[in-house]
């Protein structure tokens, strides 16, 4: 354990930032990220290549503020292309696979900070992707909320207003809207009526 920490003295840890769509998850990233240059440090940041709502490859949240990044076909591109970085940011990482959490282990045993920032929950409240596994091996973890549109409360969950039952559906406020738990199950019952 000496050896180590004399080789490599930067200690490395894994943030996840988790909540709802609409909750501030990649303005936080970017915030967090923004820091880290301020502090002079190498900073890296990547996407999934299939999110390309807002810009093929810049990192955009939903109030416009964006930062570069480098879409990745899967987490392994992450561990290839991130060898120089000190802080490696992630977004939307439940679209990842679950070597994301391998690659995130093995980035922080390097010494590097990673930031993870992405939805822990489907539109069915179902966990999502790799997020619930990354926030078990997390030093922290941030969950952020929306507020719900229908009365106000802390949202809970992502609920989507169109028809369709694919995991991924790319989307913004047209397809979705955060809801409370309250208002979540009542727009389910509503649907399960109409059906």
């Amino acid at each position: 354990m000496h050896l180590f920490q004399e080789e490599n003295p930067r200690r490395g840890r894994i943030e996840v930032i988790c909540g709802s769509m609409f909750s501030g998850k990649t303005e936080e990233l970017i915030r967090r990220l923004k820091r880290a240059r301020i502090a002079r440090q190498k900073v890296e940041i990547y996407k999934p290549a299939i999110d390309t709502r807002y810009s093929d490859e810049d990192v955009v949240s939903h109030d416009s503020n964006s930062v570069a990044s480098t879409p990745v076909e899967s987490s392994a591109g992450i561990l290839l292309l991130s060898e120089q970085a000190e802080v490696v940011g992630i977004d939307e990482a439940q679209f990842f696979d679950d070597g994301l959490v391998e690659v995130c282990t093995q980035l922080a045993n390097r010494g590097k900070r990673v930031i993870v920032a992405g939805l822990d929950m489907d539109f069915k409240g179902i966990p999502f992707g790799p997020m619930p596994a990354l926030c078990s091996v997390a030093e922290s973890v941030t969950k952020v909320h929306a507020i719900c549109v229908r009365c106000g409360e802390l949202a809970y969950v992502s609920h989507r207003k169109v028809e369709g039952d694919r995991r991924v559906m790319l989307g913004e406020h047209a397809e979705y809207e955060p809801l409370c738990r309250n208002c979540y199950n009542k727009a389910k019952a509503e649907a399960a009526e109409k059906a």
